[in-house]
């Protein structure tokens, strides 16, 4: 179960993985699971598209803290971090999730802070796309799995089997992207936490997949796209 993660909980992910549909989905259902306060910061100074600032309303409507740029236009996009990503971090009232960058450029913003970050207080999950071109076979995404530890100065503590394609998703998407993501558990050593699946698809999945079944619902595509 989410409430049963560390404190702080970072997202990674190639461009294109669905980290953030996740980190929505994730801190939505995180939120209706405790009573302290939740908290959610967008780190990702490098992509303009499909962010959780995007959000912002929608999360705060929920009486989630959302953080995003120290720069309040929106009309702006500018490369900065509000200070405010800090508070959660010291302060343990808080659960907290991190939306990290893309790449090792995005993951260097994590690095910031992680001399903030206690050993036993932070998960940093790796989500994994199969569909996507850099992260098909476990090779790439080990690869990226090390850029990112590098840049973060964190170790991924976790998988996330997020293999889609949009609303075009079949089971047979997930099954693959469940193989490779069983390739990086076992050379690596990281568990997989978590299957993502969207709602319709949840009870066409095999009983006995590693990791814990999560559904989800598009946040991040108006229904046109």
């Amino acid at each position: 179960m989410i409430n049963n993660d560390n404190r702080i909980r970072i997202i990674i992910g190639h461009y294109g993985s669905g980290k953030t549909e996740f980190s929505m989905n994730y801190i939505t259902k995180l939120k209706k699971l405790t009573k302290k306060k939740v908290a959610i910061a967008d780190l990702d100074v490098v992509n303009v598209y499909f962010r959780t600032r995007e959000k912002k309303d929608l999360l705060e409507s929920l009486n989630i803290i959302a953080i995003d740029s120290s720069v309040n236009a929106s009309t702006l996009d500018l490369p900065s971090v509000s200070a405010k990503v800090m508070t959660p971090l010291n302060d343990e009232s808080y659960e907290y999730l991190m939306d990290a960058g893309g790449d090792n450029v995005g993951a260097r913003v994590v690095g910031r802070f992680a001399h903030l970050i206690k050993e036993n207080d932070y998960d940093m999950f790796c989500v994994v796309n199969a569909n996507r071109e850099q992260t098909q076979t476990a090779e790439g995404v080990i690869r990226h799995i090390r850029e990112i530890e590098k840049a973060s100065k964190l170790k991924v503590t976790g998988l996330i089997n997020n293999t889609h394609l949009i609303r075009s998703t079949t089971i047979d998407d997930v099954l693959r992207g469940q193989e490779v993501a069983k390739e990086v558990s076992k050379a690596c050593n990281i568990p997989i936490k978590y299957v993502t699946c969207l709602e319709n698809l949840v009870d066409q999945l095999p009983k006995d997949l590693e990791g814990e079944v999560f559904p989800i619902k598009l946040y991040m595509r108006e229904d046109w796209m």
